[in-house]
């Protein structure tokens, strides 16, 4: 496609001109992280879903030999198509004056064509998504098409699924012809700017909020090479509008900031970083663990999310929990227990999970997680989808403890967490040597908790081989999460008991 412009180069300009540039000359520099993969799917799953929305359609899809489309043949099969008369034709190929576009779906009616954009989003930012559209619409109407509608295609976040798929109450379908409308006349001279960039040399463009947003720029990293590590951009929690201003007033050290209007989680992150110390908070860590008792069991939940519900009585996007991993101890210092569940790879797992869960866990047990608004969640989602658990379910949640609260709350903290409080931060920072607490040292198909949700939904498409490996990596990965939760309440006990440590660092 040479340096024309496509829908998504034309919205990538709008965002960020050296987003475009960088794609076209350097996109080995792009670092399409997993979320990114993960996004793109289901953006695939979602579009393919929508074709069947306005009834018997064409595709004009068609791909080289080697897999990827073939624009030309595309662009003839669009125009066969609409001489036809074709009433919905999806990935409707056009190009005007060397400008690009594919419509998801295109629908004809009396006096012309509507235009439908699908999104996979539940509430997506129309005003971006109207700057895609509006290119789409001056690129047919340069191609003698008369766009009479213009409309956005999201998922609608209130459908319940019962029995085959609604598609049209799945979908949302909103008209977005007054923001299309407020783009359009700026689309030929956005289009002349964007061809001016990419015969130009790398722009100099500053970082912005558009490296965040709508979604994280797949050129951050590479923007911010020079940026000195650790930046304000490490702060925790300091939102992307603060950073980029402090960014832009020069402050972007942690000693240019160490003056600024910092809370106190930030403040003693700066310190701790720039005086090499760390922080520590014997009384509140002893405050927190007296909040426990025992017998004492350690849970952690790996759930699916999929977009398009797969079971009856679920919603789009819901989170449905297919493993827990659990161990326990009877008493503190006690022998330490595993139990583990992880559920067939058909059908829905919902009351397989709870069932277990109440066999597996007494109605008085204390429960410790990492970050309990999640736990939490599914247990009382369980507990509405099942009375006859609910009380025992309920019980679990009364009785559930945060192990997050003590490094949060600022109680423990290293420089090497890096202003993180994840256990994917804490962890190697409190153990940093122990391979049986390395994640990295995991089955290279499920060392996180993205490549967990991705792999249990494989499952059922496997062969048996692959399915006993997949089945035991998901296992192994739940597994060390608990078993890390173990090891850090011994830090914390191992700590406030150690009588050599007189307390609280001040920062």
């Amino acid at each position: 496609m040479s340096h024309n412009l496509s829908k998504s180069r034309y919205t990538q300009f709008r965002c960020c001109e050296k987003a475009l540039w960088l794609n076209v000359f350097k996109p080995e520099m792009a670092i399409i992280d997993a979320d990114t993969q993960d996004r793109f799917k289901v953006g695939i799953e979602v579009g393919d879903l929508a074709k069947n929305l306005l009834g018997d359609y064409q595709d004009m899809t068609t791909r080289l030999p080697d897999g990827r489309l073939d624009y030309a043949r595309m662009i003839e099969k669009t125009k066969i198509a609409v001489s036809l008369g074709v009433e919905n034709i999806c990935e409707a190929a056009f190009s005007y004056e060397g400008n690009y576009c594919a419509v998801d779906l295109l629908h004809k009616i009396e006096n012309g064509y509507q235009l439908y954009e699908v999104k996979s989003s539940t509430s997506p930012d129309k005003d971006i998504f109207a700057w895609d559209v509006a290119y789409q619409k001056f690129v047919l109407t340069g191609c003698g098409i008369n766009v009479v509608g213009t409309y956005l295609v999201c998922i609608n976040n209130e459908y319940v699924r019962h029995g085959d798929l609604d598609l049209h109450q799945f979908f949302n379908i909103e008209d977005i012809s007054v923001p299309v409308e407020t783009e359009y006349p700026n689309v030929a001279d956005n289009v002349r700017r964007a061809i001016h960039i990419l015969e130009g040399d790398e722009p100099d463009t500053s970082l912005s909020a558009s490296c965040e947003k709508p979604y994280k720029c797949a050129f951050r990293e590479y923007c911010m090479r020079d940026i000195p590590k650790p930046s304000v951009f490490d702060l925790y929690r300091l939102s992307s509008e603060k950073k980029i201003a402090h960014y832009r007033a020069g402050r972007i050290r942690f000693e240019d900031i160490r003056d600024s209007s910092l809370n106190t989680l930030q403040r003693m992150q700066v310190e701790c970083t720039l005086n090499g110390t760390s922080h520590f908070d014997k009384e509140g860590i002893r405050r927190f663990l007296d909040t426990l008792r025992y017998p004492l069991y350690f849970l952690d939940f790996e759930t699916i999310q999929p977009a398009i519900p797969l079971f009856d009585e679920t919603r789009p996007y819901q989170q449905l929990v297919t493993q827990y991993s659990l161990h326990y101890q009877e008493e503190k210092g006690g022998e330490v227990f595993h139990k583990e569940f992880l559920a067939p790879s058909r059908g829905n797992p919902q009351r397989q999970v709870a069932e277990q869960l109440c066999k597996d866990i007494p109605t008085q047990a204390c429960l410790l997680v990492y970050n309990k608004s999640f736990e939490c969640r599914r247990l009382k989602e369980l507990a509405n989808l099942f009375p006859d658990l609910s009380e025992h379910l309920l019980a679990m949640v009364e009785n559930t403890k945060d192990l997050l609260d003590p490094f949060r709350n600022g109680h423990y903290y290293l420089p090497a967490m890096g202003g993180s409080f994840s256990i994917k931060s804490v962890l190697p920072a409190l153990f940093p040597d122990d391979p049986e607490l390395d994640y990295h040292l995991l089955d290279e198909i499920c060392q996180n908790g993205g490549q967990a949700m991705n792999l249990f939904p494989q499952l059922k498409d496997l062969s048996a081989e692959d399915e006993l490996r997949a089945r035991q990596a998901l296992l192994d990965y739940c597994r060390l999460d608990t078993l890390a939760m173990v090891k850090l309440l011994e830090k914390l006990y191992d700590f406030v008991e150690n009588e050599d440590d007189n307390g609280k660092s001040q920062f």
